[in-house]
């Protein structure tokens, strides 16, 4: 039995529909791709299988009861709600948990804290509360997120987390994922892959990210000019078949455009086409015109040339002795590093961990505290924001690139801004359009076609594959491939980086950068030991990282930590033990009625245990790690 269905269904915005006649199922167990052209549409879909919007026309139907869940495309806007808040937010009683939480927290503080505590512990009961918010805490723990810190404080990808903590806490009948790792680093992408391969529910999903596709879809569902095609097998096998495809109908359109070239012909003729024993034959014309007509072509196909700059000298930039620290904590201790001319270098780390940093210390936009950095000769400079923070929006896409003028001038040419920004699929009725009307993909458009105005022989790109579509990203990384200059790329995409770069810097412990040749894959080949997660810090610079966790030391285990694996099992089995008669203890009605410094007392305890618990859950995956190895 499906979760979800619909029956010829159809929606249009305007004259265009974004869905024509469309047939879809989707059943427990399923993971669906849904791929098509940035304002194909997709978005649009999902919402209609969310019920935030109605079809025009056709029959939508849902299993009774059916639990969705849904990952925004876009960021939340800046918000004093805390993360516990957020996440508690996608489930019901979500307001209720995060009162809460919050008198739980502020119990030392508020003296009224208390008996607010009772009286929604009383109201927690008679809901079943205490199993969502165990859920909730859950979820939490798993994403390693700051349940008190406001989402305010906390950088893209950790409130990129704290969205997917939302969707997954409700435990889900059906999710639907749009670009869920955008702002993700490695380490969370994988771990969501995981999670996402133990979902025994629905899953329809939007991204650009290649690797994320090929572990996680069992089907994908194409969505290209208001038709939506379901292909069965891989990414690969349906590009193969696409172009094929593609080639067929080309051929089609051009013996039909033939066939009514030669009848409109016939028709200028006059007297013979008005003879009655030809009146099938204008009829016939008339319907080929009405065909013609209906038919939707396939939108041209994004065009980016790069201004090519003079060849810079070569030696681009040699850093020497870097360290760089923030709050205290070294983020760059003791980087060295010679760049030279046509030089393709990924920079590899968690989110916070300071990437961006280092590409400010290398172009000269931050001072080390200590080290120096030396640029060579004939440097041009162009860099992709990561951020969009250079965007007006309150300008038109024609001022955006242009600033007020016709045409630009690439690589000793003149072109009409119009022609120009129609490369990058922009119509010139969305190229008069304000920048705030841009969807994220049509804004990362817009961003490259800013940059590619630029002379430039450095190419600055952090994170230049948000929101892309694949074909988008896939001409990106041929132009790339193409470039002669040197390019330095942030990058958590990891097919994009295993095609594009030449050797990757990579963030280890401790403000260390390690360099390893190769792409993200030849650095998996290559590296000691995987990292854990670290730990969130909240961000409130675009320099400012969460603090480094200590990895696990690579290597075999010796004789104690044998032992202590062997004997954390059972120290995990007694500290659950002892956290469940703490939850008993503290759901008991009469727990509160007694004195004050006993609540508090046995309430800290359970928070301490609780940490004590995570950090022995840590400590045996560690060991566990090296033990398998």
């Amino acid at each position: 039995m499906p979760l979800i269905s619909f029956d010829n269904l159809s929606i249009a915005f305007g004259a265009e529909k974004l869905l024509d006649g469309a047939n879809f199922q989707l059943d427990a167990g399923e993971r669906v791709c849904l791929i098509g052209r940035n304002g194909a549409g997709k978005t649009t879909l999902l919402r209609l299988l969310a019920g935030e919007i109605q079809p025009d026309g056709g029959e939508l139907w849902r299993q009774p009861s059916l639990r969705v869940a849904t990952l925004a495309q876009e960021l939340p806007a800046d918000t004093t709600a805390t993360v516990f808040e957020v996440v508690a937010g996608g489930l019901e009683l979500g307001t209720l948990l995060a009162a809460y939480h919050d008198a739980a927290v502020h119990l030392s503080q508020d003296p009224d804290a208390l008996g607010k505590m009772e009286r929604l512990q009383h109201e927690l009961e008679a809901r079943d509360g205490w199993r969502w918010q165990q859920r909730v805490e859950t979820v939490i723990s798993r994403l390693q997120l700051p349940a008190d810190t406001p989402l305010a404080e906390l950088s893209g990808g950790w409130r990129r987390r704290v969205l997917l903590g939302r969707a997954l806490v409700r435990d889900p009948d059906v999710l639907l994922l749009d670009e869920p790792t955008n702002h993700l680093d490695l380490e969370t992408i994988q771990w969501l892959e995981n999670e996402l391969l133990e979902f025994r529910g629905g899953l329809l999903f939007v991204t650009h990210d290649r690797a994320l596709l090929q572990r996680l879809a069992t089907r994908l569902l194409e969505l290209d000019r208001g038709i939506l095609t379901s292909w069965p097998g891989d990414y690969a096998a349906f590009v193969e078949k696409k172009a094929a495809l593609l080639e067929i109908e080309a051929r089609h359109s051009a013996k039909f455009d033939k066939n009514l070239a030669q009848e409109e012909a016939w028709i200028r003729q006059g007297i013979k086409a008005r003879r009655t024993r030809n009146e099938g034959r204008v009829r016939a014309l008339y319907a080929l015109r009405e065909e013609r007509r209906q038919r939707r072509e396939q939108s041209g196909k994004a065009s980016f040339a790069l201004e090519q700059a003079e060849v810079s000298g070569k030696l681009v930039i040699e850093a020497q002795n870097l360290f760089y620290a923030w709050q205290g904590e070294p983020l760059i201790r003791d980087f060295s590093a010679r760049i030279l001319r046509g030089d393709r270098i990924g920079l590899i780390g968690p989110n916070g961990s300071g990437k961006t940093t280092l590409l400010n210390l290398l172009l000269g936009h931050l001072s080390p505290a200590s080290g120096q950095v030396r640029h060579g000769t004939k440097l041009e400079i162009a860099y992709f924001d990561q951020l969009r923070e250079h965007l007006d929006p309150e300008q038109t896409v024609l001022d955006s690139v242009a600033g007020g003028r016709e045409t630009i001038e690439l690589n000793g040419q003149r072109r009409h801004i119009i022609g120009y920004l129609g490369d990058f699929l922009f119509t010139a009725q969305r190229a008069r359009s304000p920048v705030k009307s841009l969807s994220g993909g049509e804004r990362n458009r817009l961003l490259l076609a800013r940059l590619f105005t630029q002379p430039a022989n450095l190419l600055v790109m952090d994170e230049p594959t948000n929101d892309l579509d694949l074909e988008t990203l896939e001409l990106l990384e041929e132009l790339l491939l193409e470039y002669t200059g040197t390019l330095l790329l942030v990058s958590h995409d990891r097919a994009f980086l295993d095609n594009v770069v030449t050797s990757c810097l990579v963030f280890e412990s401790d403000g260390r950068i390690r360099e390893y040749v190769g792409g993200y894959t030849d650095w998996l080949r290559q590296r000691a030991a995987p990292e854990p997660l670290p730990a969130v810090k909240s961000k409130p610079a675009p320099a400012a990282p969460p603090k480094p966790s200590k990895p696990a030391t690579s290597g075999r285990l010796g004789y104690n930590e044998r032992r202590e694996l062997e004997q954390l099992p059972a120290r995990i089995e007694e500290l659950e033990q002892r956290q469940q008669a703490l939850h008993d203890l503290t759901a008991d009605p009469t727990f509160y009625k007694q004195d004050t410094a006993i609540v508090t007392q046995r309430l800290e305890e359970l928070k301490a245990l609780e940490v004590d618990l995570e950090a022995t859950y840590a400590r045996w995956e560690a060991l566990e790690g090296r033990g398998v190895g």
